[in-house]
This record gives structure tokens, sequence and C-alpha cells, in this order.
């Protein structure tokens, strides 16, 4: 006999739409946790009636279904259910990139802890279908490109009244861990003749949102284990990297004015109540990716001419948190040590970091 639980969800494909909403409204507190499971009862038939729901006209009900879908993806199994069905991946990138959409934030939940699973790179897959409003706002009917737009031009709501598509620069993070995704990011796409990840520099100290600052401060990390990539991604300078990474782990402190003039120019006279990132994580992920352009010789070198260990040093002095001093020490054994004679083969000593942070693994839950 299925339990009272199990007989709720089993009514989730009722033929009454009244029946179907007294279900989901009981059923969505019992999306996180232990209790989720119930909703395999019946070989998984609720991910069915929830990706249906999602599709309904009703804004509560698409609200709850996509709420509880988002929740459940914390269980792989059904994560796969969701993700592997490339119509409703598409369905989902269609609704966010629907600037009249009021749930495109709680669906771009939902499409960021889909981005845990390697299916995701489908979505550089999808072409969608602009209707004339949207072809205003839109250059490119590629999904991935559209999401891209949605999260510059959506910034603060400017493009849609009930979303700011913060969580956008999560499902950046996630799906630059992936070689098509990291690839996406340090390339230049041909609708715009634009690198996308220059475009998400500006975020970089977006005070207000630390979504959007840890999102994209961990986009630009992964996007960096192409070591191919550092030279382009340092010196052109329609993206000019570096000022990024470093403003948010810069403070007041005054250093010597020839360090000072070597600094990027965004970096030269900050004012004296310029302020660090106030989260410990994000400094870390900059510091991170500092990390991995010491990978090679060219770039460390590249490093020290910019004086960037005077503003490891000020940071290291300025910041108490053990990550943030051990991270702190290892750019400094890698600005700082001597380098191996021209000419001689150079054997690097730096271990990658994993590309996966704990934070990337984390799934988004909608309470």
């Amino acid at each position: 006999m299925p339990t009272e639980l199990e007989e709720l969800v089993e009514l989730l494909h009722s033929p009454q739409p009244a029946v179907v909403s007294i279900a989901l409204d009981n059923l969505v507190g019992y999306s996180q946790g232990a209790h989720q499971q119930v909703f395999s009862y019946g070989n998984y038939e609720a991910i069915k009636d929830l990706k249906t729901l999602s599709k309904s006209t009703g804004k509560i009900t698409v609200q709850q279904s996509t709420t509880v879908l988002a929740n459940l993806c914390d269980d792989l199994t059904m994560r796969n259910l969701i993700v592997e069905d490339f119509e409703y991946l598409k369905f989902l990138v269609g609704q966010i990139v629907n600037i009249k959409n009021s749930n495109a934030d709680i669906m771009c939940i939902l499409l960021t802890n889909l981005a845990k699973n390697d299916a995701i790179n489908k979505v550089f897959d999808i072409a969608l279908t602009h209707n004339d409003e949207q072809k205003k706002v839109f250059e490119s009917n590629h999904g991935m490109d559209c999401l891209m737009d949605c999260f510059v031009k959506g910034n603060d709501r400017k493009l849609n009244p009930y979303a700011n598509y913060d969580y956008l620069a999560y499902f950046f993070a996630d799906i630059s861990r992936f070689s098509q995704g990291k690839d996406y990011f340090i390339n230049e796409q041909a609708y715009d003749n634009v690198v996308p990840i220059s475009k998400l520099l500006v975020f970089t100290e977006k005070y207000d949102s630390k979504i959007r600052r840890e999102g994209v401060a961990s986009t630009i990390k992964n996007s960096l284990f192409d070591s191919n990539a550092h030279w382009k991604l340092m010196n052109d300078e329609k993206i000019n990297l570096l000022p990024y990474i470093l403003l948010p782990i810069a403070g007041p402190e005054e250093i010597d004015e020839d360090d000072m003039f070597n600094l990027p120019e965004e970096l030269q006279l900050l004012p004296s109540d310029k302020q660090r990132d106030p989260s410990k994580e994000i400094i870390c992920t900059h510091l991170e990716s500092l990390l991995l352009l010491t990978t090679t010789k060219q770039l460390r070198e590249y490093l020290r001419e910019k004086s960037v260990y005077p503003i490891v040093r000020e940071l290291h002095k300025a910041v108490e948190e053990e990550r943030v001093a051990d991270l702190c020490d290892r750019l400094v054994q890698m600005l700082m040590r001597d380098e191996a004679p021209e000419g001689a083969e150079e054997e690097e000593e730096e271990e990658e970091e994993e590309e996966s942070d704990d934070d990337d693994d984390k799934i988004v839950e909608i309470l």
C-alpha cells in the first residue's frame, strides 16, 4: 500500500487541475532532504509530471513545480532524468530568455543545478526561435549566447522586471569546468565579435550581489585552466583580465611608488577608502586564479612586471584567514623564486587546483 505522501505524488498526474494544485502545494516542502525520495515512487513518474507542470500557464504551478525540480537535483538519478531530456532543457533555456517570464530566476536556479552533469553541454546545441520583441534584445538565436545576454543586459532587472538573472553566474561557473564551456568563454563569438569572459569582468566588484561576484570569480578561475589562453587574456586590450582579478583583493594600503606605477593603470592611485571583497571565499578564488597564471615562466615574469607581489603581500598582512594566508604564501613562493637559466628545461612544480570547487558541487535549494 502506498503511503500518504506517495498517494500525493500519484496525484500529480491527476486529470483534475484542482487536485494537482493541492498535491503540489503539499509536496513542495518534501522536495529537500531525506523526504525527497518520495518522488522516486512509481519509477520516478513524478519527474515527468513536474516537468509537464512547469510548462503550464499557471504562475504558482510553474513556480512550485520548478522549485521542486530544482531541489530534487540533489539526487543524481532525478537530476539525470531532467538534464538528459534535451527538449526539456531547450524549453527551460527558452523560458529563461522569455523576458516576460515571472519565474525566470527560479528557472535559472534549476538550470544551475542541472549544470553539475556533463549532459548540460547540450546547451550549446540549443537554437531558439525569437519573437519580434526578443529580436530587439538578442542578436543570436543560440541558447548560450542568449543566456549571456540575459545575465549582462538583465542586471538589476533592466531586461525583465521579475528577474535579475544573478544565478546564471553559478551556471557559468559550473559549465566553465567543462572543455566546451571553457572554450566558449575564452574565444571570440561570431555573433558579436566579443570574447564572452570580457563581458563578465565588470561584475567582479558588484558588491551588492555576492552571487554574481562569486560565480564570475569561479568562471574566471575555471577559464584559466587552459594555460594556452593566458597570454591572450592578459594582453588583449579588449579583455585585460589582470586588473579584474587584482582589484577585489587590493586594499587601501600604500605601496612603494615604483611598485605602484608598475601596476595595471586601474590599480594605481587607489582611493584611501578602497575596500577588498568582503567574502574570504571570493578572495581565495581570485588567489587561485593568480596561482594558475604562474603555471608558465612567461606569465610569472609578467606578474612580476605588473607588481602583483606587493598586492599579495599587503593582502597577507591585512586578512587573517588561514586559507588566504596559505594561498598568499604559495603565490609568493612562485613569484619570488629564482627561475631556471635561459634555455634550460623547465619543470613546472605547481600542482593545479581541482577544477571543481566544493562550492561548484553544491545544489542551490529553494526554501
